[in-house]
């Protein structure tokens, strides 16, 4: 794993030349698309650090969306707004994603878990636009640390009982059967509210809405990711356990996506809509990790990959749409077709991908979770019809509304993009919808 967490030390110290940063990042990027072919349980493992198929598919999902993000950023560059300690924050909050990702040990997971919280709390506290980004980095802060300091806990009483720390290897045993139900719904909420489930969600769309466009596309692509990642790391330990509360967080996660759903539909913040948008998508995300089936976990990882690719690109779009604009408002961007009229394809496209449309990989990954929650129980199909339908309603609700329209009357013309801007568009659009011919991949975690 050296081989991986060397080159970004290296590019830290290189932080202050921005095209040597993106270079080395493609190249990351391109060495760990090549390293996609090995066919063991558990590959680069060491004594602490290792990967198996989930852990390297959310690695690189880590570098290409921290690539991505580089090239989105070019305003924070051509502002001068402290763009080297940018550059290095984002280098820092990647490493430690990395190692997060690939840690075999449950105290070392934890650790860098918490430490990916510092960077991303600078980039929005640093980087922001409203002065509301003070309360929205304590909400991300609070909720984050209060719910994830009895994890901590609950991990020390694991090595206590069982004198291991190493996934898969440690066991938690105790004489109380209540006990064990406590430290369960301990363990489980600090990724919960990370996902963020319905009920412990309040942090994300202020988080969003006031995070720059770097903070933005990393909240979605990878750091709700860490919910769900965590979630499958320790519910391992939890298995007879969870079965019994499974009934519960498929109920929270079905009704909560469909309140979610209509929640967006009144929503005239573009950044706010697509981060309420996430909300949905992981609520079944967690259906799916919570029912212990082949097809619900194939389904979870499938939804958090495309969700990652698909919600960074429509951040970066809302980004672009408000360098030019100055607004995020969706009644003062309206009728963009006009002026932007090969940026509104980039909209469509993605805006298609958001609602499970094919070819996209988010259709496989809903498939797949659809199978497994009617195979749960057949009642469920009930809310999964009103969700999928209120999914596809506040997507075209977002797309109609901003295309669509008579503009408004102070704008006169604008860029409609630049290469660049396209090309950051391109890069999460392919993978998006060319994994979806090799899912094999994802299929063989």
């Amino acid at each position: 794993m050296l081989k991986f967490f060397i080159p970004l030390i290296l590019l830290i110290q290189f932080h202050k030349k921005w095209k040597v940063i993106q270079l080395g990042l493609g190249m990351m990027a391109l060495g760990l698309s090549l390293s996609c072919f090995h066919d063991f349980f558990v590959c680069n493992m060491g004594s602490l650090f290792g990967m198996d198929y989930l852990s390297y598919i959310m690695v690189y999902l880590s570098v290409w969306v921290g690539f991505l993000v580089l090239l989105a950023s070019e305003g924070v560059k051509d502002s001068k707004k402290f763009h080297f300690s940018f550059v290095m924050m984002n280098l820092v909050l990647l490493l430690f994603l990395t190692i997060t990702f690939s840690s075999m040990s449950y105290l070392i997971f934890y650790i860098s878990f918490e430490a990916s919280l510092i960077p991303t709390l600078i980039l929005i506290l640093g980087w922001g636009y409203q002065p509301e980004r003070i309360q929205a980095g304590i909400y991300m802060l609070f909720y984050t640390l209060v719910m994830s300091l009895p994890l901590l806990v609950c991990l020390l009483c694991i090595y206590f009982s069982g004198g291991s720390l190493i996934m898969g290897m440690s066991e938690l045993e105790m004489s109380s059967s209540y006990l064990m139900n406590i430290w369960y719904l301990f363990v489980v909420l600090a990724f919960l509210v990370k996902l963020p489930m319905y009920l412990f969600h309040l942090w994300l769309p202020k988080a969003h809405v006031e995070a720059p466009v770097a903070g933005s596309m990393i909240l979605a692509g990878i750091l709700l990711k860490l919910g769900g990642y965590g979630l499958f790391r320790v519910l391992i330990m939890f298995q007879f356990i969870s079965v019994n509360f499974s009934s519960v967080w498929m109920s929270v996660g079905l009704v909560g996506g469909f309140i979610i759903s209509l929640v967006c539909l009144r929503q005239v913040d573009i950044k706010s809509l697509i981060a309420y948008s996430s909300v949905v998508h992981m609520g079944l995300v967690l259906c799916g990790l919570m029912i212990f089936s082949w097809w619900g976990l194939m389904g979870a990882v499938m939804i958090m990959v495309g969700h990652g690719l698909c919600s960074s690109g429509l951040f970066s779009l809302a980004n672009m749409i408000y360098e030019r604009v100055g607004s995020r408002s969706l009644f003062m961007s309206k009728g963009l077709l006009n002026f932007m009229p090969s940026m509104g394809m980039w909209w469509f496209i993605l805006s298609v991908s958001n609602m499970a449309a094919p070819p996209s990989l988010n259709m496989v990954g809903e498939i797949s979770l659809i199978i497994g929650m009617i195979s749960w129980s057949e009642v469920s199909v009930i809310m999964i019809m009103f969700i999928s339908f209120f999914s596809a309603a506040y997507t075209l609700y977002m797309y109609s509304l901003s295309q669509h329209g008579l503009f408004y009357s102070s704008l006169f013309a604008c860029c409609s993009g630049k290469v660049r801007e396209y090309l950051v568009l391109f890069l999460h659009w392919v993978p998006l919808n060319i994994l979806i011919l090799n899912t094999k991949l994802i299929s063989s975690i």
